[in-house]
């Protein structure tokens, strides 16, 4: 025989099964918050998401360029690319004048070699809004005539530069390891006017790393 239930029972577990669900939301809003702040305290923590290129010069040292990708974001993908492949490995500095810059990446090491591919000019005169400057520690694309030519070539400008401003691609200054810079520079023997340097005398390029994070 079915037992019969009081209504005050029934509103007693009525009450009960509303205190239950009121309590399981509390504990779920708890839980989200409890993410939430984890994820919050995370980002504080976290990388800056700066991202930086170490270049490693055989008997030198190090240099460490930090990438700006705003102000040129197809040439410092492009760079980022070359470099995670394995591209500047073993590569030179084949043009090297002291008091304005020393260039490298170039497989043919002559001045002549690129990647097989161009990318556009990212700079003021050919209608991109890249603002960077020349100065001391500059990292900017090496081109021909042609706006649109720059491939894998590179140079870091040894002393200011300006003139060169609105005409080349500035995607990076160099945050360490200027002292590097000063030591290729001075020891550079070019044999002519242009900084051609002799190809058993290019300082050779050990490896190029990307990495995010501050410096």
């Amino acid at each position: 025989m079915a037992k019969l239930v009081k209504k005050e029972e029934i509103q007693a577990a009525e009450l009960k099964k509303k205190k239950m669900k009121l309590w399981g939301g509390i504990a779920v809003v708890a839980v989200v918050c409890l993410v939430g702040l984890i994820l919050l305290f995370s980002l504080g923590n976290k990388d800056s998401g700066e991202i930086y290129a170490d270049i490693v010069i055989q008997d030198y040292g190090m240099i460490t360029i930090k990438l700006d990708t705003e102000s040129a974001p197809i040439t410092t993908e492009n760079f980022i690319t070359l470099a995670e492949s394995g591209f500047y490995d073993g590569l030179t500095f084949h043009r090297i004048m002291e008091g304005f810059m020393m260039q490298g990446g170039d497989p043919a090491g002559n001045g002549t070699g690129d990647a097989g591919y161009t990318i556009v000019g990212e700079f003021l005169d050919n209608g991109y809004e890249n603002h960077l400057s020349h100065t001391r520690g500059a990292v900017s694309m090496a081109r021909s005539n042609d706006y649109d030519s720059a491939s894998s070539q590179f140079f870091i400008v040894h002393e200011d530069s300006t003139f060169l401003d609105r005409q080349y691609a500035v995607f990076g200054y160099v945050t360490e390891g200027m002292e590097i810079v000063d030591a290729v520079c001075e020891n550079a023997n070019p044999i002519d006017g242009n900084g051609t340097i002799l190809r058993e005398n290019q300082p050779v390029i050990t490896s190029v790393t990307i990495r995010t994070g501050e410096k």
